[in-house]
């Protein structure tokens, strides 16, 4: 095999190194390599972006480019991960910009949760690289995103299920979430999508697996299990790589010493759990001036191993000790980051020595001299020697050595969590027989997978509904995202009087910042608030009533945002979450004075509430040039671009509702109707839990509207309906809402009867003045005028949803919401947007 030369210098440019050929093949082969299996410290992660980027812009065959999706999706299984994988993928970028390779910086953004995450979804026309854990990317992709605003899961959905490069580093750590990942690209196949099996426009997405003991079977779920033959496989063979034509000497020099590596194996004197003999083996064979890595299988003996280490050394002289650092992935992302510098640091004279758990097994570009790990299943191992020696520099330095389980069954089982006991013992009868365990000696060992819980298509078509149920409850998906034992909740810590509902401001306490979150465990947290020193003391959001409500253990649930006092203790910014603690945590103070968005509600409309004053027809004029650009890029068929237009132009008619108008500010320069007005001085709604967008999209659903087609009526009521992602498939009245005299019908603050006067919906368009019936939000065929012998609003929908498929239907939302929230940003920022805007009747050709 010979390398493309012009592929060589463009890597180069991006990373300052010639590509190994293995990443060359992924980038210029036709076929996508989707499985890849690749060893540990070689560069799949710069493969993969840097792959992904010269299939999309820079392959010589036109089909390729076109076939490969625009967004490039980079899933890991351990948060302490991503972000040095984003840093990694912005410093390419930006030396691609440098070298006049790429016009403009494709912008990286990591998916970690909290309230103010990042607005990647306010673009599905652009290229973009997303990074984040498997359990924030595959709850969005699942409809339920973890530490997200509700009201975002559906357009969050729909982007990642559209035209997206996924790519799965380190499968082997995925636990339930690897049948997750098979099952979704299975469905994308499957199910009504148009686009997904040719990747028309690239509106279909594709899977990469990466894995260094990857194995085909383990991808055999239910339903992807008769793709798998045809999937394209990149293996790593060193003589190949060695012998491509084109590859330098230096870079195959570079290349046998990764694999030549010497990494002499022993047993150590320790056993599991024996925290004490282990802290002082450590010290007794730690080197100056190196690096040494301690891997255990919890958080907790983490920590124990951590302070017997920390106790041996307070005997020392203290100038005289190496640093001692603690990692694992318990921290705040601020924390967390400093204590991977202090681990990645150059050693001082005394040396580092780094206690960690799993976190450190995949992508965290570390070497030591020295590696102790305790058993653990196989291919975590493989990864776990990857981190002593990693380039072959350390010559004749370098040691591992493995920490056996108890001779005890009794005791070997109180250590194994959280493995099997039985693929510990496994791999303890394979660590016997090896001396060494380089890249070159390390034998090729058959590895089972089971898939516990298999996410089915029934499974996803009920995920497709957002809506609670009357207790606020949602379908759980944790065990298709992560084992059970391994789910998280996410924390923050605030210091506040006596509620988080009564703060300085007169105002409930606002939402966590991202730098504010420590993923906790759910079962510790569970213990942690049923404690009776903090059971007052933790707090969660609701998004029925506005407002921080006590929560019971038994109202912890996998993925949400809870709130602690600060005197609660539990985290330190050394030890991370620590439910022993009890001393004050110290908040991020400088998060909480720049917050001032409250969490989502169901009657929150920020979208309405920006600097300046609009009519319904202004807004709608500049959302509609907005969704024309779109259009334009995303090159929908003629009916589904009809459709969204459609729906932007009749989106607001339901603002023109005497509810919303009178809860504008007063000061209103002209005659309305307003569907903008400035954030100060907004009034409460007359009627709790109003929604204007139910009020448009049954103006749209009456037949009586002859603007929008039979064919069509439908899919642009529900788009009008979930413009905001508060409304779509389940319509019904909430607890705690107005209720009407007369026994009339009511849902979300609009009433059986209410009118919508003749409005002004620009381009043309005259919304003449209707009655409203809420007659189609009940079960069974309406009977009454106008919707007499038609279908109810669920029938239709449920019908829209199977015809088109949810993942497309969504994508539909998906654009029309992007479009809304690009045309209220340009119009806050009182500038033109990246459209050319004209006059109040130049309103696109939304009809």
């Amino acid at each position: 095999m010979s390398i493309d030369h012009t592929f060589v210098r463009w890597f180069q440019q991006a990373t300052g190194h010639v590509p190994f050929p293995f990443q060359a093949r992924f980038a210029c082969d036709e076929a996508l390599s989707q499985l890849v299996h690749v060893p540990t410290g070689l560069g799949k992660t710069a493969m993969a972006v840097l792959g992904w980027l010269w299939r999309r812009r820079f392959h010589p065959n036109r089909a390729v480019r076109r076939g490969t999706p625009r967004r490039l999706v980079y899933c890991l299984p351990m948060r302490v991960l991503v972000e040095q994988t984003v840093e990694c993928a912005k410093s390419w970028i930006k030396n691609l910009k440098k070298s006049g390779e790429l016009a403009e910086e494709i912008p990286v953004h990591m998916l970690m949760g909290g309230e103010e995450e990042e607005d990647w979804d306010m673009y599905p026309d652009r290229e973009q690289i997303l990074v984040g854990t498997q359990d924030m990317l595959l709850s969005r992709a699942l409809n339920r995103g973890y530490a997200a605003t509700r009201s975002r899961w559906p357009m969050q959905f729909g982007m990642l299920n559209a035209d997206c490069l996924w790519v799965f580093d380190e499968i082997q750590l995925m636990g339930a979430g690897l049948a997750t990942t098979a099952q979704l690209e299975a469905f994308r196949r499957l199910l009504p999508n148009r686009d997904a099996e040719t990747a028309k426009n690239s509106h279909g997405c594709r899977t990469v697996w990466m894995s260094a003991t990857l194995q085909r079977d383990w991808l055999k779920t239910v339903d992807f299990g008769p793709f798998l033959k045809n999937l394209a496989e990149l293996r790593f063979d060193v003589e190949q790589e060695i012998n491509t034509s084109g590859l330098n000497a230096q870079t195959c020099q570079t290349l046998r010493d990764r694999w030549q590596a010497k990494k002499p194996l022993a047993k150590s004197k320790a056993v599991m759990g024996d925290v004490k003999a282990l802290a002082k083996e450590v010290l007794g064979i730690h080197k100056p001036n190196t690096r040494t890595i301690v891997i255990v299988n919890t958080v907790k003996r983490a920590r124990q191993v951590f302070d017997a280490l920390r106790k041996e050394l307070d005997k020392a002289i203290k100038n005289h000790q190496p640093e001692l650092v603690l990692l694992h992935s318990r921290f705040r992302s601020e924390d967390r980051e400093k204590q991977v510098d202090r681990a990645l640091a150059q050693p001082r004279p005394y040396g580092t020595i780094v206690v960690s758990t799993q976190v450190i097994e995949a992508g965290v570009d570390v070497s030591a001299t020295t590696l102790f790990t305790e058993v653990a299943p196989w291919a975590s191992l493989v990864q776990r020697f990857g981190r002593c020696n990693r380039r072959g520099e350390e010559k004749d330095r370098a040691k591992v050595y493995w920490i056996a389980l108890p001779d005890k069954v009794t005791e070997a089982e109180k250590v194994a969590a959280p493995y099997e006991l039985d693929e510990l013992t496994k791999a303890q009868k394979q660590l016997t027989g090896l001396r060494d365990v380089g890249l070159a000696s390390l034998p090729e060992v058959p590895l089972t997978f089971e898939n516990t819980h298999v996410i089915r298509r029934k499974d996803l078509i009920d995920l497709f509904d957002t809506t609670p149920d009357l207790a606020g409850n949602d379908l759980d998906i944790d065990r298709f995202i992560r084992d059970v034992e391994d789910s998280d909740v996410q924390v923050f810590w605030r210091k506040y009087e006596k509620t988080p509902n009564e703060t300085e401001e007169k105002k409930a306490e606002p939402a966590a910042k991202r730098e504010e979150l420590c993923p906790v465990p759910i079962g510790e947290f569970k213990k942690f608030v049923s404690g009776d020193d903090r059971k007052k003391q933790v707090w969660r959001w609701n998004f029925l009533d506005t407002m921080w409500e006590l929560v019971k253990e038994s109202q912890v649930v996998p993925g949400q945002v809870y709130l602690v006092h600060a005197n609660a203790g539990g985290y330190s910014t050394e030890r991370g979450w620590d439910p022993s603690l009890k001393e004050s945590v110290q908040p991020i103070e400088s998060a909480r004075a720049a917050t001032v968005e409250m969490p989502d509600a169901t009657d929150a409309d920020p979208l309405s509430q920006i600097n300046r004053w609009q009519t319904i027809a202004e807004h709608t004029n500049e959302l509609c040039q907005e969704v024309d650009q779109l259009l334009r890029a995303l090159a929908l068929d003629k009916n589904e671009a009809d459709a969204v237009r459609h729906a932007a132009r009749w989106h607001d008619r339901g603002k023109a509702h005497e509810v919303f108008q009178a809860a504008l500010p007063e000061g209103a320069p002209r005659t309305g109707p307003w569907a903008k007005a400035s954030r100060q001085g907004w009034k409460r709604y007359t009627r709790h839990h109003f929604r204007h967008e139910l009020a448009s999209a049954l103006a749209v659903l009456d037949p009586r509207n002859t603007t929008i087609s039979e064919e069509l009526r439908n899919l642009v009521a529900y788009l009008v309906a979930a413009h905001h992602g508060k409304v779509r498939l389940s319509i019904r009245s909430l607890p705690n809402e107005s209720r009407p005299d007369g026994g009339r019908r009511f849902a979300r603050g609009v009433w059986d009867g209410d009118e919508l006067p003749e409005t002004d919906l620009g381009g043309g368009t005259l919304a003449p003045r209707v009655t409203l019936s809420l007659e189609p939000i009940e079960l069974g065929l309406c009977e009454e005028r106008p919707f007499a012998g038609l279908p109810s609003w669920a029938e239709r929908m449920i019908d829209l949803r199977d015809k088109l498929g949810p993942f497309r239907l969504a994508y539909f939302e998906a654009v029309l919401r992007a479009a809304d929230w690009r045309a209220s940003q340009s119009a806050e920022k009182g500038s033109q947007s990246s459209v050319s805007h004209g006059g109040p009747n130049d309103g696109g050709s939304c009809r």
